[in-house]
């Protein structure tokens, strides 16, 4: 289900927060650049547009809180800026390892949670998955050069 912003205020309204100017320019950032999983550095750039006196910390506080809500998803990461999305459907993360890009990609079918706890007993809450490698247009740059992926799929 896309992420559209009239779906984001009612989901806040729901969970009993309030539609503030701040709130309004954050959820514009990941309706408009949710595609490119920003990290709260972007939201923060593109939001202060759109909201005067926006700090960076109320930026922080907004993505945790939007977070802890259910309402996007925190992807964290060791070696580079956390990230942030609103595909709440399973589905993999192709991360680039030299732009930091981030594309999704439909779950394979294989990997289906239900299975998983049907064979296992294990109830599977969240799913993420992503692959590391390199994107179409860092891919061109490598190419050059023979950098081969492992094929290793990482979860988390």
């Amino acid at each position: 289900m896309r992420l559209t912003k009239e779906r984001f205020v009612k989901a806040i309204r729901e969970k009993g927060l309030k539609v503030t100017p701040q709130r309004l320019a954050v959820i514009d950032v990941l309706v408009e650049k949710g595609h490119l999983h920003p990290g709260a550095n972007l939201v923060y750039e593109e939001a202060g547009k759109k909201a005067r006196g926006l700090s960076l910390s109320t930026v922080y506080a907004t993505l945790s809180e939007f977070s802890r809500l259910g309402l996007i998803r925190t992807m964290e990461y060791d070696r580079m800026e956390n990230r942030y999305e609103g595909n709440l459907e399973d589905h993999v993360n192709l991360v680039c390892e030299k732009c930091g890009s981030i594309a999704d990609y439909a779950m394979p079918a294989s990997l289906d949670p239900s299975e998983v706890t049907q064979r296992t007993g294990f109830l599977v809450t969240e799913t993420r998955m992503e692959c590391y490698g390199y994107c179409p247009d860092c891919l061109k740059d490598r190419r050059g050069r023979g950098a081969r992926g492992n094929g290793r799929l990482q979860t988390a």
